[in-house]
């Protein structure tokens, strides 16, 4: 698929999918699927046997992985934006293609 331009704690909206027009922050990248976990998107539920970390058991939500293709970075106003790469002093950074600013 290319270059993975979105990491982690990048704020970004789902562009397509049932969940096209949630905005959230990437907590997680599986790059070997090109998906990522976006904190409130893709909400699944998930039935958990009672273990130590949750006594209780029963149904647990939690995020599911959406595809990079379906998601895309945010500027801080909100607005959607594409990503570039550009060398600033011999080091290279990424860049809002929308507003020219580093990200």
């Amino acid at each position: 698929m290319g270059k993975i331009k979105i990491k982690k704690d990048d704020n970004v909206v789902v562009i397509a999918g049932e969940h096209k027009g949630s905005q959230g922050k990437v907590f997680k990248i599986l790059r070997d699927q090109n998906k990522a976990l976006v904190e409130g998107v893709n909400l699944i539920k998930k039935h958990a046997k009672p273990s130590t970390q949750n006594p209780q058991g029963g149904i647990i939500e939690k995020e599911a992985p959406i595809h990079l293709s379906n998601i895309s970075l945010t500027t801080a106003d909100g607005n959607i934006t594409r990503v570039g790469f550009r060398l600033d002093d011999g080091v290279k950074v990424r860049f809002s293609k929308k507003n020219n600013e580093v990200l």
